[in-house]
């Protein structure tokens, strides 16, 4: 598998001179470490290679493999999350590297990607949460179908807006299962994801190199397949009026987003996971804010985007207001239509129906709904 095949810059070499010099192992004691065992790799050299800004890899180190089958290598800390590759008889495996962490990897030498276990820190154990998903589509339906499988990619899709500032995130939008892209710049629905991520990096990692780099890619395409985006160089997703969102509640009834606006309630629009850190607090503050003004004429209307639908629907039933679950088959469009990057998300539709304001924190949900009732 090949990653930023297809990307091309003048930053490359600047690039690759300045990470090559953080990357390579000094006197700091601030370092990275990975370590493991590729086992039929004994006595084989391995290369530890880092990507550059034109689309390719240069070798930072190399180093042997123990005759038990162990490896070790180390860095100096970087300064922002990287993505990082063991390379062996012109086989990969990536993995990531967050800070002074230590990430290990075991693998076997005759496949050395697929068989990649990775573990030591919160991003190493989200990448490999990715490739289990990968893998098992690859292994059920064949390489080829990988990109194309509808049910994969909203889940790919939901672990990179859950976190699109992530390097999982970027990891997936450059990495390619049988030669072909998962997420295509020049599929419209897979460039607003790539959009959330160029999105996310520049408004909070503008110095990270990566930024600049899905900034372009963004724009170049967006150019070319939504000529309506192509004024200016904002990468900021469209601001939609109230896209709708027509989707089934825990009683299998279908509840449109556009049916309760109607109604001349203020809504509130929530976007969430039941199994997520942080949910079940989000819950009793919606709750509190839903006791108060109920009788005012507020409504909440809630997207689940939970992995198990049976868990959703064991939470939303004891909830009092409008639970929905968006599907695997609904896919993420509700979440580019509202330039979700990160869950929960909150907004405000009031009396008319327009979309007026999204609310930052569950803590400011009070004030802010009072503002419209």
């Amino acid at each position: 598998m090949k990653l930023f095949e297809t990307l091309h810059s003048s930053r490359a070499v600047i690039f690759s001179s300045l990470a090559a010099a953080m990357f390579l192992t000094g006197c700091s004691d601030k370092k990275w470490n990975a370590e493991g065992t590729i086992s039929g790799a004994e006595g084989k050299d391995i290369v530890v290679e880092a990507p550059n800004a034109a689309g390719g890899w240069y070798p930072l180190d190399t180093v042997t493999v123990g005759k038990d089958g162990k490896f070790k290598v180390s860095g100096e800390a970087i300064g922002h999350p990287e993505l990082l590759r063991l390379t062996l008889a012109g086989q990969s495996a990536y993995f990531p590297i967050d800070s002074v962490e230590t990430v290990t990897i075991q693998a076997q030498a005759a496949n050395l990607q697929a068989s990649a276990l990775l573990s030591g820190s919160e991003s190493a154990e989200k990448m490999q949460e990715v490739n289990d998903l990968i893998a098992k589509v690859a292994k059920a339906k064949g390489e080829s179908a990988v990109a194309f499988d509808p049910d994969l990619k909203r889940s790919l899709a939901e672990v990179i807006l859950r976190d699109p500032a992530d390097i999982v995130a970027y990891y997936l939008i450059f990495h390619r299962v049988g030669g072909t892209l998962i997420f295509s710049p020049a599929e419209k629905s897979d460039l607003r994801i790539i959009g959330a991520v160029a999105n996310a990096y520049t408004q909070h990692r503008p110095s990270d190199p990566r930024t600049a780099m899905l900034k372009d890619l963004y724009i170049s395409n967006r150019k070319a397949i939504m000529p309506s985006y192509a004024s200016g160089d904002t990468i900021m997703a469209r601001e939609m009026q109230f896209p709708e969102i027509d989707l089934l509640d825990e009683k299998g009834v279908r509840q449109k987003l556009s049916d309760i606006a109607d109604k001349g309630k203020v809504v509130i629009l929530c976007f969430t996971a039941y199994t997520a850190q942080g949910s079940q607090a989000l819950n009793v503050e919606l709750n509190k804010v839903y006791t108060a003004h109920k009788a005012q004429g507020l409504e909440i209307y809630q997207v689940g985007l939970d992995d198990d639908e049976f868990q959703w629907k064991q939470s939303a039933k004891n909830l009092p207001w409008i639970t929905v679950y968006n599907t695997p088959k609904d896919g993420a469009q509700s979440l580019i239509d509202y330039n979700i990057s990160a869950l929960p998300a909150i907004f405000i539709l009031n009396r008319q129906g327009d979309l007026v304001e999204r609310v930052e924190a569950a803590n400011r949900l009070e004030s802010a709904v009072s503002r419209y009732l």
